[in-house]
């Protein structure tokens, strides 16, 4: 073999790894190509989450319920908090109800990494896939929140309108909001493994300052700007506006979406940038 043929032989079983240069991309199909484990991760944590309870999927109707009770209670009855019309607890629930997802998701999603720092030491696949498997297994709790809805509307007499469809895009934009919220505090939480007992803290003070237990226009003229950029604000506005048939904000909404979008896009992008060692952090 000549020195040319046992160069090019060389070069050709070489593997150069390079460190990733500019901004990556996002590499959306590879998580379609791992859509099974994806979805197996996702029944997996419901599985989990409900195995040997003594009430099962019911602790998924008990917490909010209690929530909305108490927080009627507190703001609707003592404090008078007005719902402009509206019978409050069908006010309170319809922002209680995104929230709740986006709570729940948050911290599951924000933890998601962590948890499986076995498995991604084992098995290469697209990081993403956790945190995004994380908050699909939490829909499952959204979907029973649905039944709750559905009869707080039907004891107050709310009858089912053309506005109720308008769930579905506030609900996709919901998810994308909170998948990118969950992955930016997933890659924190991998580094900095102190902020797992601070996340309560920081949802409990977004809670309060997002319009849930009061409407938007309960805000000061000069403070508004600060619930606008808030992503949240306009999901729960829209949801609250669906559910009772009321004109949506499309400003609202589309600034939300705009917000969440470039989280998502944003913390994906980091991730994309980081996932090569990130089994090396955790």
């Amino acid at each position: 073999m000549t020195g040319k043929a046992r160069s090019r032989q060389t070069r050709d079983a070489e593997r150069i790894v390079r460190p990733v240069s500019g901004w990556p991309t996002l590499g959306l199909g590879r998580i379609w190509r791992f859509r099974e484990l994806l979805l197996f991760l996702a029944w997996r944590d419901i599985k989990v989450r409900y195995k040997q309870t003594v009430l099962g999927v019911l602790w998924a109707l008990i917490q909010p319920v209690t929530k909305m009770v108490v927080f009627t209670v507190v703001f609707g009855r003592i404090a008078g908090i007005d719902s402009g019309g509206a019978p409050y607890a069908v006010f309170l629930f319809a922002g209680l109800l995104p929230w709740e997802f986006f709570a729940e998701a948050v911290s599951r999603s924000g933890n998601s990494l962590v948890a499986a720092a076995d498995l991604m030491k084992e098995v290469p696949f697209p990081r993403g896939v956790l945190p995004l498997a994380a908050v699909a297994g939490v829909l499952a709790d959204f979907a029973v929140s649905m039944v709750i809805l559905a009869g707080l509307m039907l004891a107050y007499g709310i009858t089912p309108h053309v506005e109720l469809l308008l769930l579905l895009p506030l609900t996709l934009a919901l998810v994308l909001i909170a998948a990118g919220v969950g992955i930016v505090v997933g890659a924190l939480n991998a580094i900095y493994r102190d902020l797992r007992y601070a996340l309560p803290f920081l949802l409990q003070v977004w809670l309060f300052l997002t319009p849930i237990v009061y409407p938007a226009s309960a805000v000061p003229e000069g403070l508004r700007w600060l619930v606008r950029i808030n992503p949240m604000s306009g999901i729960i506005d829209g949801y609250r506006a669906a559910i009772l048939g009321a004109p949506v904000d499309g400003v609202g909404f589309l600034v939300s979406l705009a917000v969440g979008l470039a989280i998502f896009l944003l913390a994906w992008g980091l991730l994309a940038r980081t996932e090569l060692y990130l089994s090396d952090v955790v």
